[in-house]
């Protein structure tokens, strides 16, 4: 009897089981999973120029420089410049510090300097394959005059907007020439998203008054651009010369900024001459210069040089 039970079980759950399909099961299809792309991800220059605040001014502080020659210059009263810099020792200025300078304080029988209206020619970052971002803008001087101390904010923002990281980035050369285009650039160590948008927004650019004597003309000569075979680096050389007969330059400088076959901006490196320079002298320069992104195609120079 207990056999018999055991075995009309048994037809039951063969009978429940025979009763339920499988549905068939398509063999799987090789894929490729995605690997990191070694051609840079171009994120589209601005569309909208982005206009500096007029409230914030920022100087950087440049060999030979005093808190009381910066007041002058700025219209400001030393006490002013001293009480919005509290941190700052007047007899120990060191080179590259950032100083805020009061500009609504400014003495009203001295021009005061306004940041400049300056438009972002590019804005575009190239991916690195540890995953982190180099991120670059081309800032454009349509002015007579020259502009001074330009810096800008950097900031990388989701989809939705959003922002994800964001620098402040300083102009390699505290001059920029009428008609030339200064390079600006950051890193955002990885991780980052390479498909984030990039806004760049001006925050200083200040339009040198006419006669201002802290910078020296200097001419290039010879320059020599020499692109590596893998097209990632190229050698630049050439001599720059202090056109002036009766100045001492402590301070020379020559920026080398390398453009793709496109006129994207790849990369810049800034050389430093290793002694002062007496006028009419000229120095030679030989440096290397590297790309963040596509093949270098061509190279363009500025120039600084101060007493």
């Amino acid at each position: 009897m207990r056999r018999l039970f055991l075995c009309l079980t048994c037809a039951l759950l063969l009978a429940a089981c025979a009763g339920e399909t499988t549905p068939d099961l398509a063999p799987a299809a090789p894929y490729q999973t995605a690997s990191p792309s070694l051609t840079p991800t171009l994120i589209p220059a601005l569309t909208e120029i982005l206009l500096p605040t007029p409230t914030v001014v920022i100087y950087t502080v440049a060999l030979g420089d005093t808190l009381g020659a910066i007041a002058d210059r700025f219209g400001v009263s030393l006490e002013a410049l001293m009480a919005a810099n509290p941190d700052i020792q007047p007899t120990a200025l060191t080179v590259g510090t950032q100083l805020v300078i009061p500009t609504d304080s400014a003495q009203p029988s001295e021009p005061t300097p306004s940041p400049a209206p300056v438009p972002v020619r590019q804005a575009h970052c190239w991916p690195e394959t540890s995953g982190g971002l180099w991120c670059f803008s081309l800032i454009q001087n349509e002015y007579a005059e020259m502009l001074e101390n330009l810096s800008a904010q950097f900031t990388l923002l989701d989809e939705n907007g959003d922002e994800l990281a964001s620098q402040i980035a300083y102009a390699p050369l505290n001059i920029l020439p009428p008609g030339a285009s200064m390079p600006l650039g950051v890193h955002f160590p990885a991780p980052v998203d390479a498909q984030s948008a990039l806004r760049v927004q001006v925050l200083t650019a200040i339009r040198l008054l006419p006669g201002d004597a802290r910078y020296l003309p200097v001419m290039l000569e010879n320059t020599l651009v020499s692109v590596g075979a893998g097209g990632h680096s190229a050698q630049v050389s050439g001599r720059v010369m202090l056109t002036t007969l009766d100045g001492l330059a402590n301070t020379l400088w020559v920026l080398a900024v390398a453009y793709d076959e496109a006129g994207s901006l790849v990369g810049f490196r800034r050389w430093e001459a290793g002694a002062p320079l007496a006028g009419g002298e000229s120095v030679v320069f030989d440096f290397l210069v590297s790309s963040m992104g596509p093949e270098i195609s061509r190279v363009e120079f500025l120039t600084e040089a101060r007493p």
